[in-house]
């Protein structure tokens, strides 16, 4: 029987990231999503809560949670800022678990440790201008051996976490023969290895994002991270996981959608009442309501088909599409709530509309989730 109660020690570690979600991060986030900058401060302060370790084991750095936990901290980050929320979903998802789940003990305990205790952070460098969603076919990226040494070169683009001040190492993808595809760890330092400055994007103003050149980089084949030409295979597996986390990261914008439309609604007097009296503005806010709670069921079905190591292809993705596409409705329409000022990035509702387009396009389009559950169905 599948039951989505939280154990005490859950729902403790929920209250203690909603705590410095309200009382940290939202008095900042409107600040540095204006600024475009990164928010270094709250990042490192996050490691020190163990935030970018609950997915991995003490002996590595981290703090030996689950996934369902780490969903629920991408939860609680997204209901105040999306920022912070990707940040955080895109160190542990993209940058550090790849390390976690295929790299060799050497090289976890080279990198992974300072990434699990949120000191420095990762990223995966996969998508190339042209690809899309056929990241196999525009690979264009090429890895060729030197004796001892891979030598890469290539352009990534949309690669979150690459050039922060923190940021140590980036898992590439590269082909390193027709057809076969590897992934291959670049320390940030390398020589050939440099970052364009951040993109101008809609939304995520605090994310950093960038396009990456590999120009005649060099690193010692113990970089490679797993089999040779597993590179597709690994990327495949990342993604089944950072679909849930993307979920949870929706719902918490619609969770916060919700909260910040109840307080608006009872403040915001019209024709001499709040406007919450008015049906067509709290039946606005009911179907809120509802995606939020549809959605977290989702995604925590999700979670608890992969902890009970049962296939969670399919419901990654079901959650993944609902939750993204419901994200996007629930930021328009508590905007309409709000009318004027929530055409502003001064208020939270504002900058979640900003936020939301890009949930139905990182990780996987809408359109190849509806692909990957039909596929799954046999059709």
């Amino acid at each position: 029987m599948v039951s989505y109660a939280l154990s005490p020690e859950q729902e403790e570690f929920r209250k203690v990231v909603a705590h410095f979600a309200d009382a940290v991060v939202a008095p900042a986030a409107d600040e540095f999503n204006a600024e475009g900058r990164f928010p270094v401060e709250i990042v490192r302060q996050m490691g020190e809560m163990g935030l970018f370790g609950l997915i991995f084991p003490e002996e590595w750095g981290g703090v030996g949670g689950d996934y369902l936990t780490f969903c629920l901290a991408l939860e609680e980050l997204g209901r105040v800022d999306q920022s912070v929320g990707i940040t955080l979903e895109a160190g542990v998802g993209l940058g550090a678990a790849p390390i976690f789940e295929f790299g060799t003990d050497e090289q976890k305990q080279r990198w992974l440790p300072e990434l699990a205790r949120g000191e420095k952070l990762g990223g995966f460098g996969l998508t190339e201008a042209g690809g899309g969603s056929d990241v196999f076919g525009a690979t264009k990226t090429r890895a060729v051996q030197d004796g001892d040494h891979w030598v890469i070169d290539g352009t990534k683009q949309f690669i979150t976490n690459s050039g922060t001040e923190m940021t140590s190492i980036i898992t590439v993808t590269a082909m390193t023969a027709p057809g076969e595809m590897t992934a291959i760890v670049v320390p940030v330092d390398t020589p050939g290895f440099s970052f364009a400055p951040p993109y101008r994007k809609v939304g995520w103003h605090a994310s950093d994002t960038r396009e990456l050149t590999l120009d005649g980089v060099r690193v010692p084949l113990d970089h490679q991270l797993g089999e040779r030409g597993a590179g597709f295979r690994q990327f495949l597996k990342t993604l089944d996981d950072g679909r849930i986390a993307i979920s949870a990261l929706a719902v918490g914008l619609i969770q916060g959608c919700v909260e910040e439309c109840v307080r608006y609604a009872g403040e915001r007097e019209a024709f001499g009442k709040p406007i919450a009296a008015n049906q067509a503005v709290a039946f606005k806010i009911a179907d809120l309501e509802v995606a939020a709670q549809t959605s977290r069921h989702m995604y925590r079905y999700a979670c608890w088909r992969k902890l009970e190591g049962l296939p969670y292809k399919r419901e990654a993705s079901i959650a993944k599409l609902f939750s993204s596409e419901q994200a996007v409705t629930a930021a328009r329409e508590a905007t309409q709530v709000f009318g004027g000022m929530g055409f502003t990035t001064e208020t939270r509702v504002g900058r979640f509309y900003q936020d939301a387009k890009i949930l139905e396009i990182g990780e996987g389009t809408s359109e190849v989730q509806r692909l990957l559950i039909a596929r799954d169905l046999g059709l």
